[in-house]
């Protein structure tokens, strides 16, 4: 067993222990559970990032040192001599001071005054405070959106308060993350996935489609197959920022865990259908980007907006149009259309993008899915397609694919793929349904497209020509030759086949005659019967 997997092991162990915790203080399953875990476990890794930074800096610090060593080392100085260490440390990594570190909390667990889980929640806001500058992120009207906050107002039983921290403090003392720091993004990425795979559900509508790294690592590998820099890299409906770390490593909790703290000052809440946050420099319209991937909600409620987003002013964007707010059920409105649309003005004339998108936008046979794709033909946009297996997004069972748009070449014919049949089958712990996709069949979808290999009922490279014919179909299977088998035969072979086939058909027919009469005989036997 490899170094990295072993410390995945251990990771992931720590995730489990934590979870625990909450199981057996009633919290598994509640709405809340996401936030605690996800709180706790950036918690601890700030912290040890913190130790691991003092270690570097400091002269009276052995390089061998462990972290426990770490700690009795910054216990035993004082406060000014603390205050110079933490002046010289790498800005992107976080300032914690004294008293909010775990071993301090792991020390102070039995603490009355104040009250432990008190103890705790300050540890969380003053990191929070101390570093608003840094992890916090802003909404469109510049309010900030902090780190961390209190969390023991998620705990329903006010006398189990105490109790639940110092289980969780105990958990977290068992491990480091020193060895971690050192891991790249195929680390971290893993470890995140697991992290929150119980969780998609707590996402809202824009996360329930949270993509899985396996395709979010197909698609950065399509797009970008050789080194690019000095780049602009977007996501309109960023939600975990699963996709756009896979390509630029960008997204609060993923930058955080992958150096990337710079990064945290582009991502910004808000409504970027009707209030796009990012502007060119005259600030007078859209910033226009050289790459964009997306994984949108697919459906949603914006029914409150939508007769904004249809004025006459948004009309360059939406070309193709704004659905129309349902009768019954407006959680049903196709607010992807609009994120398609959206991404297509955003992209510089040489850009690239890469959107999820549900299967049924492919052949849907006319409205805004079709005026959609005519327009993406028209243009000689369409790079290519690939259809994902059914279930390999987590919460839902709606196929998807994914499509890829190319503006720096004329392209005059596209690649489709259906992976539909590759994965393997799993059932998770609730016993749903799930599939992954193996390194193997990422790496062939990925060496298919980038090489224009076809293979039948797999890949096909269609002419855009045909795609017009078919009405702008972009589904593979529209497009696959149908094999009929057939086996030569001589005149004299076919005249035996057709006057054995002819004799049968005889012994059918008068077999059928003789039950006809014999059903009659039945019959008339009845009639007789009914007289008497």
């Amino acid at each position: 067993m490899t170094n990295e997997v072993q410390l995945i092991n251990k990771t992931e162990k720590m995730i489990d222990e934590i979870k625990s915790v909450c199981a057996n203080y009633g919290l598994s399953g509640a709405s809340s559970e996401y936030k605690i875990i996800t709180e706790i476990f950036l918690y601890k890794y700030l912290n040890d990032k913190f130790l691991c930074e003092i270690k570097r800096i400091s002269d009276d610090i052995k390089e061998n040192a462990t972290m426990k060593e770490v700690e009795q080392y910054l216990n035993n100085i004082s406060a000014e001599e603390y205050s110079l260490l933490v002046m010289q440390k790498n800005p992107n990594v976080a300032k914690i001071r004294k008293d909010y570190l775990i071993s301090y909390l792991f020390n102070n667990q039995n603490s009355t005054t104040p009250e432990f889980y008190e103890l705790f929640d300050n540890a969380l806001e003053g990191i929070s405070n101390d570093n608003v500058g840094i992890f916090s992120v802003k909404t469109r009207s510049k309010d900030t959106i902090k780190l961390f906050e209190p969390l023991s107002q998620y705990i329903p039983e006010s006398n189990r308060k105490n109790a639940f921290f110092r289980a969780i403090i105990s958990k977290l003392v068992e491990f480091s993350f020193e060895e971690a720091f050192d891991e790249k993004y195929d680390f971290f990425s893993t470890i995140f996935e697991y992290l929150i795979k119980d969780y998609n559900k707590d996402f809202g509508k824009y996360a329930e489609y949270y993509t899985p790294n396996s395709i979010a690592r197909i698609i950065a590998k399509i797009m970008v197959p050789d080194k690019a820099q000095n780049v602009t890299i977007y996501d309109p409906a960023a939600g975990s920022g699963t996709l756009i770390l896979a390509l630029a490593h960008q997204l609060r909790l993923n930058l955080i865990l992958n150096n990337l703290v710079h990064s945290l000052g582009n991502v910004i809440y808000g409504d970027t259908l009707l209030n796009p946050s990012h502007l060119n420099e005259q600030k007078n319209e859209l910033k226009k980007f050289d790459y964009i991937v997306s994984n949108p909600p697919f459906k949603m409620d914006f029914s409150e907006t939508r007769d904004q987003l249809a004025d006459d002013k948004f009309r360059d964007r939406f070309f193709a149009g704004v659905p129309n707010i349902p009768k019954k059920d407006k959680d049903s409105m196709a607010i992807y259309l609009l994120f398609i649309q959206h991404i297509l003005f955003s992209l510089k004339e040489n850009g690239k993008t890469a959107i999820v998108v549900p299967t049924g936008f492919l052949t849907a046979k006319a409205g805004i899915e079709y005026d959609i794709r005519k327009h993406i033909i028209d243009n000689g946009w369409l790079r290519g397609i690939v259809s994902m297996p059914s279930n390999i997004f987590a919460n839902t069972n709606t196929s998807v694919s994914v499509m890829f748009i190319d503006k720096s070449v004329k392209n005059n014919c596209a690649m489709l793929i259906d992976a539909s049949s590759l994965g393997e089958k799993i059932k998770d712990e609730k016993g749903n349904q799930r599939t992954i996709l193996p390194k193997k069949c990422s790496d062939k979808i990925v060496d298919y497209f980038n090489n224009n290999i076809e293979e039948d009922g797999f890949s096909v490279i269609v002419d855009y020509n045909k795609i017009e014919s078919r009405t702008y179909k972009f589904s593979a299977g529209q497009y696959f030759n149908i094999n009929i088998e057939y086996d030569e035969l001589s005149t004299e072979d076919f005249n035996n086949m057709l006057d054995n086939d002819i004799m049968k058909i005889n012994e059918i027919m008068q077999e059928n005659d003789k039950l006809n009469k014999q059903l009659l005989s039945c019959l008339k036997e009845l009639q007789n019967e009914n007289k008497n």
